[in-house]
C-alpha cells in the first residue's frame, strides 16, 4: 500500500506541488536580495545577511505551524512535533549561507523544499493554531548555518555543531579581517560556551534528508528531472609549497633555472592527466601563486592548491600517492623542492539504505511507469549530510540543474521539477512514516 493509498498524501489536491513550487520560487529570490555583494549573492557566516535571513526562514517556518529557535550554533530550526512530545524527529533541510557571487539554489531550495513538506503533510490538532506531524516522528526543519565556510575556511560549522562533532581549536579561525570564530559568535550573540548545547544524539533523530540541486550535468544531459543519492565524495586538499631559486628573468639562462611557477604549472598539469584518466576521482587546482611576483624575476617559490575528490576513500588515496610520485619526478627534473600540507580530510559518507529506498519510491511515485527506475548518482560535492552521517542515518536527493553550473550566478532549476520535486520528497517522507509503523 503507497503512502498515496493509505491516506498520508491522498488530501493533497494535485495543484498544491505546483503552488508551492512558484512560492519556492519567489522566496529563493526574496533571500536573494539579502546579501552584502553589490550585484552579486553573497551571504557568511555569523554576518548581519545570515541574522536576516534566519528571520525570514524562521516567519515562514511559523507561517506554516511550526515552533522555532535559533540553537547555540546559529542554525534555525522549526519543529512540528509528533503527538508524542518526547518522539524522535525526522530532521530535513540544508544550508542558507553561501559562497561569494554565488547562484540562489544551492543549499536555499533544499530549506524552502523542507518548509514546504511540513505545509503538506502536517495535520490539525485540537486547537486550529496547532499542528502535529502525521508520523510517529516529529518533523524538524533545519536552516544550516555555514555549510560553505565562506568566511573561515572551515566548511559544515553548523551542521558539526549538531552532529556533537564540534572541534575548540576552530575558535582560533579567523576572517579576513582578522576576527576570529570565537569573537563573531559574541558580535552575534552567541554563547561561545555553550555551543555544545546544539548537538542531537542519535536517540532524538530517525534520519536526516536534504533535497539539493545535483552541481553537475548528469540529470540534465539524461534528461531526468531527480536522482537518488548514493554517497557523498569522500575529499582531501593539500596546499603546496614549491621551492626554487629567484634569478633576474633576462639573465638567466634556461640551463640555469629552477623556476618555481613552471614546476607548479606542470603539476597542475598532471592533476588533470592522472584524475581525468580514473574514474570518480576528481581533482582541482583551484590556487596558485607565485612569489616573489615580479615581472622581471624568475619565480623562486610557488604555492598551490590540490582538492582531490572520490566515490570511495581508497581510490582517492591511491590517486594522491601516484601523485605524489609524479610531483616527485618533475621536481627532480626541474631541481625544485616540494612539500605538501594536508589542511581538509573527509571520508565518503554513504547514504542509508533505507532513506535511499525511500527516495527512490518518492521519486518512482513520480514517473509515468511503475516499472521505471529512478536514477542513482554519487555526490562529488559535500553537504551538511557529510557532519549529519556522523549521529543518523542520511538520504538525499537532487533536482535537475541546467547545464550542471553551481557556485555561480548562471546555477538554475525550474518550478517543474520543484513541484516534482516536492511530490517525491512528500512521498518519501510519508513512506519512511509507514515504516515507523505510524
Amino acid at each position: 500500500m503507497t503512502p498515496a493509498e493509505n491516506g498520508r498524501l491522498a488530501g493533497i489536491p494535485p495543484e498544491a506541488f505546483p503552488a508551492a513550487a512558484r512560492r519556492i520560487m519567489a522566496r529563493c529570490d526574496e533571500l536573494a536580495r539579502v546579501t552584502a555583494g553589490d550585484g552579486q549573492i553573497t551571504r557568511v557566516y555569523l554576518s548581519p545577511e545570515h541574522a536576516r535571513v534566519n528571520r525570514l526562514a524562521a516567519e515562514w517556518m511559523r507561517e506554516v505551524g511550526m515552533s522555532t529557535r535559533l540553537d547555540a550554533a546559529g542554525n534555525q530550526l522549526g519543529l512540528l512535533p509528533a503527538v508524542d512530545p518526547d518522539a524522535p524527529v525526522l530532521m530535513i533541510g540544508s544550508h542558507l549561507d553561501t559562497v561569494i557571487d554565488a547562484g540562489r539554489f544551492d543549499g536555499i531550495l533544499g530549506v524552502l523544499m523542507a518548509i514546504e513538506i511540513v505545509r503538506l503533510l502536517r495535520v490539525p490538532g485540537g486547537d486550529d493554531r496547532i499542528w502535529y506531524s502525521p508520523f510517529g516522528f516529529g518533523i524538524e526543519v533545519a536552516a544550516f548555518s555555514d555549510e560553505e565556510g565562506t568566511r573561515f575556511g572551515k566548511a559544515l560549522l553548523g551542521s558539526s555543531a549538531i552532529a556533537g562533532d564540534w572541534d575548540d581549536e576552530w575558535w582560533r579561525l579567523a576572517d579576513a579581517d582578522g576576527v576570529t570564530l570565537r569573537e563573531a559568535y559574541r558580535e552575534f550573540g552567541l554563547d561561545p560556551g555553550r555551543v555544545g548545547e546544539a548537538a542531537r544524539t542519535s536517540e532524538q533523530l530517525v534520519g536526516y534528508l536534504e533535497a539539493h540541486i545535483e552541481q553537475g550535468p548528469e540529470l540534465d544531459r539524461r534528461g531526468e528531472p531527480l536522482a537518488v543519492v548514493s554517497s557523498i565524495a569522500s575529499a582531501r586538499r593539500f596546499q603546496i609549497t614549491v621551492e626554487g631559486e629567484a634569478r633576474h628573468a633576462g639573465g638567466t639562462p634556461y640551463d640555469m633555472r629552477r623556476d618555481a611557477l613552471l614546476g607548479a604549472s606542470e603539476a597542475a598539469l598532471a592533476v588533470e592527466r592522472i584524475c581525468s584518466s580514473e574514474h570518480h576521482i576528481i581533482g582541482t587546482v583551484g590556487q596558485l601563486e607565485a612569489f616573489p611576483g615580479a615581472v622581471n624575476v624568475v619565480p623562486g617559490e610557488a604555492r598551490f592548491s590540490i582538492d582531490l575528490r572520490g566515490e570511495f576513500d581508497g581510490a582517492r588515496d591511491a590517486v594522491w600517492e601516484r601523485l605524489s610520485r609524479d610531483l616527485d619526478d618533475i621536481m627532480g627534473r626541474r631541481g625544485l623542492r616540494w612539500r605538501p600540507r594536508e589542511v581538509h580530510s573527509a571520508p565518503a559518507v554513504f547514504c542509508d539504505p533505507l532513506l535511499q529506498d525511500v527516495v527512490r519510491a518518492g521519486i518512482g511515485s513520480t514517473l509515468p511507469s511503475a516499472s521505471e527506475d529512478p536514477l542513482t548518482l554519487f555526490s562529488p560535492a559535500g553537504h551538511d549530510g557529510m557532519a549529519m552521517g556522523s549521529v543518523t542515518p542520511v538520504g538525499m536527493l537532487f533536482l535537475r540543474n541546467p547545464d550542471g553550473i553551481s557556485h555561480h550566478p548562471d546555477e538554475a532549476v525550474s518550478a517543474a521539477d520543484v513541484a516534482i520535486g516536492l511530490r517525491a520528497l512528500a512521498e518519501a517522507v510519508a513512506h519512511r512514516g509507514a515504516e515507523s509503523g505510524s
